[in-house]
Order: structure tokens, then sequence, then C-alpha cells
């Protein structure tokens, strides 16, 4: 699908272009041109799935897509919300679909996935912000595919009570809510939403279920400082956040923020070794990291962290 990035955010039409640095050389990817990433959009078409790696122009859709790696969209494609780094398409959106839960359980099965990752865009027209849909996916997605671990990445839920205990409820194997960025440009980058509310929705997944992997991420390069960065850490090992990442902010279009910089793969380095040493038992911290990168390896990594850390070793 295509839509112009006026249309798809009629709230940035009137702003001013944001020019976007070149990319250094470390920033690079492939063109999708694979057999398995044709099979697996078919796929998606066929489903009427959609995905956040063509949604929000992830850069890695290419490599993943080539390795049957996809993160279902659910409830539409359409958000409630205008973050400004997000590239998904803002606006009314329509119905959800009561087939969705069913045909992403279907996917998980034909694409033979180990590791599905379901996230959404934020729904606040809905009274539960669709966790239902979320707790159904999973649920298709254990029924259908039973050997298919699940990873959710979803909203914040703000002003949802109960929705974060239904998605529990629907026992993910990873509850994912990404932070974004750090507390002093929380109201420019992410508007609409809480750091705080989004700590404690972490938080608060572990008290539900002490056994689920909790994770969260932020992007780089949009004017934060390391030592901010280093406060989030702190603040997500507070909230018993297991898995943390960390990538490089690319602009989707002139019209949404601009990169602040392009962090050298050095300091994501740095980043991921102070991660583990205040507790993380996984860290992904790369310039093409995001979210749902190598999900299925992390997911692995996970378990075998939490497996050493409860010898003792």
């Amino acid at each position: 699908m295509t839509i112009d990035s006026k249309l798809r955010h009629p709230e940035k039409a009137h702003k001013p272009d944001n020019p976007s640095p070149r990319k250094p050389k470390w920033i690079r990817v492939k063109a999708p041109t694979s057999k398995a990433y044709n099979e697996t959009r078919r796929l998606m078409r066929e489903k009427n799935l959609h995905t956040v790696c063509e949604e929000a122009a992830c850069p890695n859709i290419g490599e993943c897509w080539s390795q049957r790696h996809a993160t279902v969209m659910i409830l539409g494609e359409i958000c409630t919300r205008a973050c400004a780094f997000c590239n998904v398409a803002t606006g009314k959106p329509n119905g959800v679909d009561p087939l969705e839960p069913e045909n992403t359980g279907i996917a998980a099965r034909e694409l033979g996935l180990k590791h599905m990752v379901i996230t959404s865009v934020d729904r606040d027209d809905l009274a539960d912000g669709g966790a239902t849909q979320f707790a159904q996916s999973i649920q298709k997605v254990h029924d259908l595919s039973p050997t298919t671990t699940v990873e959710v990445l979803t909203p914040d839920f703000r002003g949802k009570d109960g929705a974060l205990e239904i998605v529990i409820a629907a026992r993910p194997d990873v509850f994912n809510h990404n932070l974004e960025t750090v507390p002093s440009i929380y109201a420019q980058i992410r508007p609409g939403a809480r750091y705080e509310h989004s700590l404690a929705l972490l938080k608060q997944a572990k008290v539900l279920d002490p056994e689920v992997f909790t994770k969260s991420g932020i992007m780089v390069g949009l004017g934060e400082t390391f030592d901010q960065v280093l406060v989030v850490m702190d603040d997500m090992r507070a909230a018993n956040v297991d898995f943390l990442t960390i990538g490089q902010y690319l602009q989707p279009t002139p019209k949404h923020v601009g990169v602040d910089r392009f962090v050298d793969p050095k300091e994501f380095e740095e980043y991921s070794r102070i991660a583990l040493e205040k507790g993380f038992l996984h860290v992904a911290a790369t310039p093409m990291t995001r979210s749902s990168y190598h999900a299925d390896a992390d997911f692995a990594a996970l378990k075998a962290a939490r497996l050493a850390k409860l010898r003792g070793e």
C-alpha cells in the first residue's frame, strides 16, 4: 500500500521539511529480492494481514522476510496517535477484523515460524485499546501453531483499565512495550504517551506473570545524551525489564523529526556492555537494531541467560 505522506500524516503536512543528513557507511540495507521475501508478502496479502515491517518502512524488511520473519500488525494500519518518528498512517481507524486472530495463527503455521511477533497500532478509540484482539491472536497462534512462541509489542493502553491483564492472561512468551526515547524529549517525540506510564506498564506485566520475559527499546540519534540513555537503563531495570534494544533512529520522511546524529557503532557496543553490567538478561544494541529484528534468536538467548542465572553461572 502506497499512501502519500501528507495523507498518511495530515497533522505533519503543514510542517517544514527536516532534511536528513547523509547516512554513514555503517547504515546500509539490501533491496528485498529473494523468493522467500515474495512468498511472505504473498501470504500476508492473502490473509489480509498488515505488517509493521511495511507500514513503518523498516530497513530490515529484506533480510527478515527472506528468512520468513515477519511482525504482524493487528488492528488495522491506521493509528490514532501521531508520534514524531513513526511512518504508520494516522487517522480514524476502520473496524476490528474478526478474522484477524485466526489469520495470524495460520500465517505462523504456514511460514513455519519458531517465534512470532505481534504488534499493533494505537487504538485509543477502542474500549480495551485492542487488548482482546491481542489475546485472541496469541491464543490462535497457540492453537494453530503450537510450537511457535509468541512475543507481543503492545501500545501503552493508556486509560484502558484491565487491558494489560487481558493480554498477559493469554500467556505471551515475551511482553514488549517500547519506551522509545528519554524523558527530556518525550513530549516532542511521543505526544499522547507518558514515560512514567510506560514504565509502570512494564513493571506490572512482570507482577502479573513473573515468568514472562519483559522487553523494551529506545532509539538514539533523536537528541538524547549518553548519560540520559544510562538513566533509562536504570529505570528499566527498576521495572524488572529483562531485555533491552537500542537502535539508530532513521527519519522516514522529511515531515518527521530530523536525525540529530548518527551514533557510532562503538557507542552501541558501550551501551551493550553497560546494560549487561546493570543486569539485563539480554541486550541488542546496534545501528540497525529494531524491536523485532532477530527476535527468534534473541528469544533463545533470553531463555539461555535465564537458565544460566538460575544455575548461578
